[in-house]
């Protein structure tokens, strides 16, 4: 079977063809030639060539369409990359808020536990306020109860008010009468002056007496129980110590005692007590000691103020006490 001639126009249109849609249609005209060379008439050849005409014109609407895709595709590219940007930029963004949510979620729970402890001082300030509440109810009972009290005392006070007064007018009798006691007592007094005067002259008096029968009676007595020669007599009178001072002696004489010079110091008093004993040694016998040589001291009264005065002049240096029923 021969070949179908083809003419020069129709290769190149065939060549323009995509190449797959070039082989069908070699496959096609194959075909027809195979067809041709049984049946084959010119008709059918024009047939053919407007086939293939509209196929080429079919060919060149498909290539613009492929353009017009590859424009679309393009713009496609494009606009799938200003997506995918603009997904980068919502992923980023979406990035962002989920690390804003976090964050949003840590300060709400923080905020959810101030809440809490919030709730918890609302909850102690309550307790706090209902015992305010409480102590506010004691506090107006305790109010009722001191004005009640306050009350009590106006009208104490309103009492003592006119007690006092009572009392000032008493004040002012005991007062009158405290003016004509206190007349009498000093009146008291001044007789009282006059009595001591009185008493202390009737001791003086006494002393005297006692010491008058002491000087006369100590002689033998000092001379039976001491062996002490009394020269002369025992009498009263003022004695200069060293530093030129006078110094009141109730009884002083001078003795001897085998041969010995000794000073006979003595006083009498009516009552004697340890104090009496202390100041005869002070006055007396301490400020006389550098006068004298040996000094003898003894005591006279008619009796002593304590059990122990005795023991306790003897302690202190008194040679006697002589009682007034001894002479």
């Amino acid at each position: 079977m021969g070949k179908m001639p083809v003419s020069v126009a129709l290769v190149k249109k065939l060549e323009e063809i995509e190449p797959k849609l070039r082989g069908v249609l070699f496959a096609i005209l194959e075909e027809i030639e195979r067809q041709r060379e049984e049946t084959v008439t010119k008709r059918e050849f024009n047939e053919l060539k407007e086939i293939v005409k509209e196929l080429a014109q079919a060919q060149k609407r498909t290539e613009e369409r492929l353009g017009s895709l590859e424009e679309a595709i393009e713009r496609l590219v494009q606009a799938q990359t200003r997506t995918e940007e603009r997904l980068s930029k919502l992923e980023e963004a979406l990035e962002r808020l989920a690390e804003a949510q976090t964050r949003t979620e840590e300060r709400v729970e923080a905020l959810a536990q101030a809440q809490r402890r919030t709730e918890e001082k609302v909850s102690s300030l309550e307790e706090a306020v209902e015992q305010l509440a409480q102590a506010q109810k004691r506090t107006e009972a305790r109010v009722e109860e001191l004005a009640q009290a306050q009350k009590r005392t106006e009208e104490r006070l309103e009492e003592l008010a006119h007690a006092q007064k009572r009392t000032e007018e008493r004040l002012e009798e005991l007062a009158q009468a405290q003016k004509r006691t206190e007349e009498e007592l000093q009146k008291l007094i001044r007789e009282h002056a006059k009595t001591r005067e009185q008493v202390g002259g009737l001791s003086s008096t006494a002393g005297y007496i006692l010491e008058n029968e002491a000087m006369k009676a100590l002689p033998a007595l000092l001379r039976e129980e001491f062996g002490l020669i009394v020269k002369g007599k025992l009498i009263r009178k003022f004695v200069k110590d060293r530093r030129g001072r006078d110094i009141e002696v109730n009884i002083i004489g001078e003795a001897t005692k085998n041969g010995k010079k000794v000073v006979i110091i003595g006083e009498a008093k009516v009552q004697l007590s340890k104090n009496n004993v202390l100041e005869f040694l002070r006055k007396r016998i301490r400020a006389l000691e550098e006068v004298f040589g040996e000094i003898f001291p003894i005591l006279v009264t008619h009796m002593i103020t304590q059990p122990d005065v005795e023991e306790y002049a003897q302690r202190h240096g008194i040679k006697r006490i002589y009682y007034s029923y001894e002479f």
